[in-house]
Parts: structure tokens; C-alpha cells; sequence
């Protein structure tokens, strides 16, 4: 790999190590961030009464930048006057997006009040529905002028303002699974007047308007001309499907592949929203919050519903055996069945492989005129997570450790890099988007063993982050900077998680917390000039001058 430390390609934002967390949502607040009664919360009175106490200290742990809340799919619905005021008399309303119900005993004081313990920045999603009511929300939250909303929020145990920086304007208000769903030209005009407003509030906050993974040009042109001006990025949601839980396959290879589509769709839709940018005549363009993004674990929908097992995973049941073929919730006849996805399936060594693939992505995105500059993962707690809630404890999932790993050990200015080395041709999965036979669809790519982010960290120190998608070979890395090996110093501190694995099922559990996280080997001396990467690995490596 050769690397030029010499001309940086632009800076990585903090914000792409953010979060997600959604309202009724398979346990991401209650039984997961919240949960009254349990003896591992919070019982002294105040905001974060009810809160577990060992979930705010995992989070606490991550560093997490912004946390995007209350959705998702469950903005749509949501009205935040009903998650103020004592608990005991806030309303309790059917919830539609997941057609569960919603207690709204954890609102926008208590979330806020949990980002500040947990050292996150919090990042609010309005339906973008009702003008009014956002704008509200912002004088509630941001304001310092006495005003009835403001009175309301001191006497809900919060007298200075919040200062919440970032808000979204809606939420794939594009798709019909939406309340409030309109066409691109309708949501541009609705947009316009909700940033307008809310910023006269508060002209510092930033603003996430919708963007698309489909049809794009249809719907940013509108979007960018009408309301551009007022908005500070764009969203882009983009999701993996694994097969993993019924074909009998680990589907290791198709699950780390899928970072390539990813970055193929973060670089296509930054193209665009800068050629876009400058057609409608913006000073410049916005950039990208991937503010939804994961792997699904999908399993056919005929399986009985699966539920969350004590020890972090998925409680026992009957299963038919495994086996049959890939059909897309439309397949309407297509081979295989229907499926969905299992919110409760633990995260293995293939999620922590891709993960790290799409931070590569991310960070290569950096030095673009529309890169993206926030990413919030579904979900922070439960629900395929990074900390995983049960009744009698939490735990770090595979995924923790890389979060963990990128946010503290890795630097911010990208280097130049590239890489000679092995690769492989494959038909790469493009998410979880179906064809009209029901498979998921494919497009052929040449998928590389070794994929590397090279950064400067504020140190002055180098530092390499390695991915080895090999699932059982370990490859030696020669690391060439500035076109010459002999500048390139011989030791490094080597911390890396993965490769040490008893197998690619291997999960996480309350009983065996540490099978999957990060291993400090130390100072480790470059053999032949080169280090060796384990197989399905993710390492870091901090390059050590030679103080002789």
C-alpha cells in the first residue's frame, strides 16, 4: 500500500461516527435506553430517572457524536408535546409506523438530557408536516427568551436552552409508508417554509433536508432548487441484506462485499447533488448525511416471529431446517419465500468486516464538494445494534468494538492511499433491492482482499486502518510512504479485532461479552517490512517513528 503523507485529501467530520435511535422501535428506548423498574436504572427523581445506568455508561464509552431521534419511520406520526410535562400524565398513543403503542414517558427532556450525560450531540427529526409545530419545538428547546414554551421547558426541569444543533426536516417523505408522504415538488415547498421559520428561531442550527437512494434526479433537482439554499445537508439511506439465518450459508463473503455498493452509491449521489447544486445556482452544494445505513439479517416470514433471547440474541424456537432460495418481500411466486428482517439477530464478524468498509468509504468521500459529513447507523441500542439490552445486563456487540476503534485510534486528515494487492470478482449484492423474479439484485465487481484508510491523526502520527475481507487467509501488508519504504517506519501499535474469532458465527453474548472486540498487541516490528492482517479482520495501525 503506498500512501502520501504529503498531500491530504480532506478531513473526516466527527459526525460520521454518529447514531440512531428510534421511538417504539424493537427496544431501542424501552428496554434499551429506558426501562422503569429494572434494577440496573436510574431511581434518583430528575430527568434521567429510568434510565439503565449500564446502557448510558456503554454509550458513554463510544464517544458518540450525534444521535438522531425519534426516527425513522416514527417521526411521521409524532407530535413532541405529547413526550413533556410529568410522565404521569402524558398521553399514550397507537404508534403507526410499527404498529406497536407509545407510552411517551420518554420525550424530548429526557432524550436530551440523556445525549448530555452521554456525551452526544443530539439530532432531532420533525415530520415536517405541520410548520407550526416544528418551530415550536425549536423555541422549546433552543430559545433563551421568556416565553410560555420556555417557561413550560424550566418547569420541566430545564431552565437554560438545550442548543440542539441539528435538525431533520422530515423523513422519507418520498415513500407511502410515510404520513405525510408527497412528490418531490411538494416536499421542496414544505421544506422552504420549515427551514425558513425554524431558522428564524435559531439561525445556528443545521438542517437535514430528505434526499433519495432512487430516482434521484427527479426528486433532488426540485429539492435543491426550491429549498437548497436553507439546507445544510441531504439524507441518504442505504441498507445490506445478509441471508445468513436460513440458507445454511454464513453469507461472509456476499455480507463484506456490499461496502463496495455502498461507496458506489455515496460517490454516484454526491456526483450528482454537486452537478445539481450548480444547475440551480447554489453557492454550494450539501453534503451527505448517511443517517440510516446497516446490515439486515433477513429471515423468511413464514418462520415463527423471532424474540429477544436473555443472553443478547434471539430466544429459542422451532425452526424449519435451513435452506431454500432468496425472494424479496414482493416476490409474488418468485423462488424462495417472503422475508424480513430479524431485529433481534446478534451482529458477527461479517457485520464488523462490511462496517468498517463503508467508515472506508465514508472517509475516501471526504475531500468531495458534497462528501458525507454525518452517519447514524441503525440502531445504538438493540434492534441489530451496537450495545445490546437485556433484563439482566448490556453488552458490547461485534459492531461496538468497531465504532470504538475508528472513533478513538483512527485520525481525521485523510492521506492518499492505494493498494496492489489480491482481489476477487464477484456478482456484488446491491443491498437489499429485489428484482421483479424476487432475487435480490447483483452487478458484477472486483472485490479487493485488503482495503485501506490512511490518516494523520492531530498527533502528527499515521495512522492505518486495514480491513482483510479473506475469510481464512491472513495477508502481509507492505506500508510505502511518500514513494519510498525507507520512509516508512519500522514498528507500529497494532490494535485489531476479528481475526481471532473461534469461527464467523461467533457472536457476542452476556455469558462471553469478549469473544468479538478489540486485541492492543503493542509495538509490533514490521517483518520483511511488512506486517500480516488476519483473516476477516479489522486493524489499526499507528505508524511509530524510530526515536535511535
Amino acid at each position: 500500500m503506498t500512501i502520501d503523507t504529503r498531500r491530504p485529501a480532506g478531513r473526516i467530520d466527527d459526525d460520521v461516527y454518529g447514531h440512531f435511535l428510534e421511538s417504539a422501535f424493537f427496544g431501542n428506548i424501552e428496554g434499551g435506553v429506558f426501562d422503569e423498574g429494572s434494577p440496573l436504572s436510574v431511581a434518583e427523581p430528575g430527568l434521567l430517572n429510568g434510565v439503565r445506568a449500564d446502557v448510558l455508561d456503554l454509550v458513554r464509552e463510544l464517544g458518540p457524536g450525534p444521535i438522531r431521534w425519534p426516527g425513522g419511520n416514527f417521526t411521521s406520526a409524532y407530535h413532541w408535546e405529547d413526550g413533556i410535562g410529568p410522565r404521569g400524565t402524558r398521553p399514550s398513543r397507537l404508534e403507526l409506523a410499527w404498529g406497536g403503542q407509545e407510552s411517551n414517558r420518554f420525550g424530548t427532556d429526557e432524550f436530551l438530557a440523556w445525549c448530555e450525560a452521554a456525551g452526544a450531540e443530539p439530532y432531532l427529526v420533525h415530520s415536517c408536516r405541520n410548520v407550526d409545530e416544528a418551530v415550536r419545538w425549536v423555541e422549546y428547546t433552543n430559545s433563551a427568551r421568556a416565553t410560555t414554551l420556555t417557561g413550560r421547558r424550566a418547569e420541566n426541569g430545564r431552565a437554560e436552552p438545550w442548543k440542539v444543533r441539528y435538525w431533520g426536516v422530515g423523513n422519507e417523505v418520498y415513500g407511502p409508508w410515510q404520513m405525510g408522504h408527497r412528490t418531490a415538488e411538494e416536499y421542496a415547498a414544505a421544506a422552504l417554509e420549515h427551514a425558513r421559520f425554524m431558522r428564524l428561531v435559531d439561525p445556528e442550527i443545521r438542517l437535514v433536508g430528505v434526499g433519495i437512494p432512487w430516482q434521484q434526479e427527479q426528486w433532488t433537482r426540485p429539492v435543491l432548487a426550491r429549498a437548497g439554499k436553507l439546507l445544510d445537508y441531504l439524507s441518504l439511506h442505504l441498507y445490506g441484506a445478509s441471508t445468513h439465518l436460513w440458507t445454511g450459508d454464513d453469507d461472509y463473503d456476499a455480507v463484506v462485499a456490499q461496502a463496495l455498493y455502498f461507496e458506489r452509491e455515496i460517490h454516484a449521489y454526491s456526483q450528482l447533488v454537486t452537478e445539481l447544486a450548480a444547475e440551480v445556482g447554489l453557492e454550494r452544494p450539501p453534503a451527505l448525511a448517511l443517517d440510516e445505513w446497516t446490515m439486515r439479517h433477513l429471515e423468511p416470514e413464514d418462520w415463527p416471529q423471532p424474540l429477544p433471547g436473555a443472553d443478547g440474541g434471539v430466544a429459542e424456537r422451532e425452526l424449519p431446517e435451513a435452506g431454500g432460495g432468496v425472494a424479496g418481500p414482493e416476490a409474488g411466486g418468485g423462488p424462495g419465500r417472503r422475508v424480513r428482517v430479524n431485529r433481534w439477530s446478534p451482529r458477527t464478524v461479517a457485520d464488523l468486516v462490511f462496517c468498517a468498509g463503508v467508515f472506508h468509504a465514508v472517509h475516501r468521500s471526504a475531500g468531495l464538494p458534497s462528501p458525507v459529513s454525518m452517519a447514524n447507523p441503525v440502531n445504538l441500542v438493540n434492534a441489530n445494534g451496537l450495545v445490546v439490552a437485556r433484563p439482566d445486563g448490556a453488552l458490547r456487540s461485534a459492531i461496538y468494538h468497531l465504532w470504538h476503534l475508528y472513533r478513538h485510534h483512527t485520525g481525521r486528515t485523510v492521506l492518499p492511499s492505494e493498494v496492489d494487492g489480491p482481489a476477487r470478482t464477484a456478482a456484488v449484492r446491491l443491498g437489499d433491492n429485489w428484482g421483479p423474479d424476487g432475487r435480490l439484485l447483483t452487478a458484477p465487481m472486483t472485490v479487493p482482499y485488503i482495503d485501506v484508510s490512511a490518516t494523520r491523526a492531530d498527533d502528527g502520527s499515521v495512522r492505518v486502518a486495514v480491513v482483510n475481507r479473506h475469510r481464512d487467509e491472513s495477508i502481509r501488508v507492505r506500508v510505502v510512504l511518500d514513494g519510498s519504504s525507507g520512509a516508512t517506519p519500522a514498528r507500529a501499535r497494532v490494535r485489531t479485532v476479528g481475526g481471532d474469532v473461534p469461527g464467523l458465527g461467533a457472536v457476542n453474548t452476556l455469558g462471553a461479552q469478549d469473544t468479538i472486540a478489540v486485541r492492543d498487541l503493542g509495538e509490533v516490528e514490521a517483518s520483511g517490512g511488512a506486517w500480516e492482517i488476519a483473516p476477516h479482520s479489522v486493524t489499526v495501525l499507528t505508524l511509530l517513528e524510530d526515536l535511535s
